[in-house]
């Protein structure tokens, strides 16, 4: 597997609408084909792809905890996911079984077209009004959106399939395939045979398939891996539509596509011993209540799953705790977007804390020094191609780039109060917070892991146990990837002249700054404040707080935010501070998944550096995916890198 594999920047559908009995019918310019029955687009997709995979039987069948995942190979307006989510509602099961459906699409639909295209549907209307608030931005690569309180959940893939189905990577096969998308006379490239070996790959005994074409390539191509094929009655005016399934898989087949997995597979192993776990029978506990260990705990409870977080001081004691937090990501070049760990990152981010009242929407605006560096510079031109609803170079008045620094207005982020996230975390029913150091972790013959405290007395016995408690992970587990301390102090302080009464300006309240460090606006009891810094030491294990370290803060918003300056006492005896450790690894990526080299049942979430409340939510939908052995959220190739296994460990 070529582990710098990406997938190409996302240009959107263009499109053409015909009137049909009173209905906008969107046509692709591209393909020349419409994205639907002009007969009736829903019925068409109930007919073909909901009964041709006999869906409404076999999801009423689910057992508690199952999940079921339906492949489809082309997106196009999410007819075929919200039709399926209707049924989903309709018959499943009073359990916690879960729907899972993974789509790839290389022309998304704009935001204004999919609302146009799926207003047709008056009976669809709160499933559409729900995609549409959580769809994403027109960028390459996996997103995941997930509707917990209806137990499913979506990963739509933006760009080819060529490039996007190598890069997929499931841990319990697809059950049913959507073979949807233009029709092969329209759209050849899609209907490939390298295409066909990954859709075989993520399928398995049983898996059945819908389409309806039944165009000779397609049926050649099933038939060449033993998919049975018949031909049902099509819809409409169609005289037949396809549907099949794969019921004897010959072992030189899988033998062949296994060699167009992922690398790694001893992993693979650990999932096939990990697939028989029910969720009822799992007890699992987090070690460590920072923000890694948090929305650890709250991806798993979503999932209907109990967790026990262990914590030896107070939640968010460590580099988690300062009274506000940014997501303030230095993106990628559009050519890299889909496997750039803090660009995904920040597009899952903003999405998952939005349920949160903690969050705020907000704009940064991002000053990078340039100083007439040419990589610099051109780091920052190379923006230029993202959507301009996610940002903006900001030119000087001479309309030319500023050799000295430029601005970049990031338009979608936002900052978060961690204190007032981790009250609603730990207010959830199926999180339980113990305050106990746990400094001992043994591993039984049945894989069973005890925990052991100060005095040697055993804690617990578990299933599963994620340790996220970043400095001290190299205490707990000596045979782990080295940590590095890095010191960061946050300075905060009263705004001249300011009270409650006294509210900022809109732009004020709805703007932060990114310079090297960062500052914003914030609330704290009955004042207006200004929270800005932090510093950066490396290898600094001290948390005492220091007089220098609010100079270099102030320094530095001098420098870059000198009207910001202005508006605070220069005393630095008169501002408040916190110092923390940041837990850095020695290429910068956080070790996230399963840690083999100790049990298949543990998982290690540490190492975050400074982004950690940028990278966590993601980072932990990814170790929970692992977990419970569903598809993973990010490109097969991203979590290969984040692997805590990655580092060769000095004995």
């Amino acid at each position: 597997m070529n582990h710098s594999q990406n997938i190409s920047p996302i240009t959107c559908a263009e499109l053409e609408w015909q009137q049909v009995d009173g209905v906008d019918i969107p046509v692709s310019k591209q393909f020349g084909d419409v994205y639907f029955s002009k007969a009736n687009g829903l019925l068409e997709t109930r007919h073909v792809f909901l009964n041709g995979n006999d869906l409404s039987e076999r999801l009423a069948q689910l057992a508690d905890s199952e999940q079921f995942i339906v492949g489809e190979t082309g997106f196009g307006t999410g007819l075929n996911f919200l039709a399926l989510w209707q049924l989903w509602q309709n018959v499943r099961p009073n359990n916690n079984s879960r729907l899972h459906f993974i789509s790839v699409e290389k022309y998304p639909l704009s935001k204004a077209d999919l609302a146009r295209a799926l207003a047709t549907w008056d009976e669809l209307a709160p499933l559409s009004k729900r995609l549409l608030e959580s769809y994403p931005f027109a960028l390459a690569g996996c997103h995941r959106l997930s509707f917990d309180d209806e137990r499913i959940s979506l990963d739509v893939w933006f760009g080819d399939a060529s490039e996007c189905f190598p890069l997929i990577q499931n841990n319990h096969p697809i059950n049913a395939w959507f073979l949807d998308g233009f029709a092969p006379s329209c759209n050849p490239e899609l209907w490939q045979e390298q295409i066909f070996k990954h859709i075989m790959r993520l399928s398995a005994q049983g898996t059945t398939f819908a389409s309806f074409s039944v165009a000779g390539v397609l049926k050649r191509a099933l038939q060449s891996y033993g998919v049975e094929i018949t031909r049902s009655k099509g819809f409409g005016h169609k005289r037949e539509m396809l549907k099949a399934i794969w019921k004897n898989t010959d072992d030189q087949i899988q033998n062949d596509l296994k060699k167009h997995n992922q690398p790694n597979t001893q992993e693979q192993n650990h999932q096939k011993h990990t697939i028989q776990k029910h969720y009822s029978q799992k007890k699992t506990a987090i070690i460590g209540a920072g923000i890694a260990g948090l929305t650890t705990a709250w991806t798993l409870a979503q999932r209907g799953i109990a967790v026990t977080l262990y914590e030896q001081e107070q939640p968010l004691a460590g580099g988690s705790g300062n009274p506000l937090a940014m997501l303030n990501p230095k993106l990628c070049p559009m050519d890299k977007v889909a496997t750039h760990l803090m660009t995904t990152s920040w597009q899952y981010a903003l999405r998952f804390y939005q349920q949160f009242d903690a969050f705020q929407a907000m704009q940064i605006e991002q000053t990078h020094d340039t100083k007439s560096n040419e990589k610099k510079i051109n780091d920052v031109l190379a923006l230029q191609d993202y959507p301009n609803d996610i940002l903006e170079i900001i030119q000087s008045e001479s309309g030319h780039h500023d050799t000295e620094q430029s601005t970049v207005l990031l338009k979608q982020a936002g900052v978060i109060s961690p204190h007032q996230f981790a009250e609603q975390v730990l207010a959830h029913p199926l999180i339980s917070l113990i305050q106990k150091k746990v400094t001992q972790l043994k591993v039984c013959d049945d894989q069973k892991i005890h925990l052991y405290d100060q005095e040697d007395n055993k804690i617990e016995e578990l299933s599963d146990v994620i340790v996220c408690n970043a400095m001290d992970l190299n205490q707990l587990l000596s045979n782990t990837p080295k940590l590095k301390p890095i010191r960061g102090q946050v300075t905060w302080t009263n705004i001249k002249g300011t009270d409650l009464n006294t509210p900022l300006e809109n732009d004020e309240k709805n703007t932060a700054y990114s310079f090297g460090g960062y500052a914003s606006f914030m609330q704290n009891n009955q004042t207006q404040q200004l929270i800005f810094g932090a510093s950066f030491i490396p290898n600094d294990d001290q948390t005492d707080l220091r007089i220098e370290d609010h100079q270099h803060n102030y320094e530095l918003l001098q420098q870059y935010q000198p009207q910001l300056a202005q508006r605070i006492n220069d005393d630095p005896e008169e501002w408040q501070g916190r110092a923390a450790l940041r837990a850095q690894t020695a290429d910068y990526l956080p070790l996230v998944g399963r840690y083999d080299r100790i049990s298949p049942n543990l998982y290690i979430f540490s190492g975050l550096g400074s982004k950690g409340f940028l990278f966590a939510p993601l980072c932990a939908e990814l170790v929970v995916s692992q977990m419970l052995n569903e598809a993973l959220p990010v490109p097969s190739n991203l979590a290969y890198l984040l692997r805590p296994n990655r580092f060769k460990i000095k004995p």
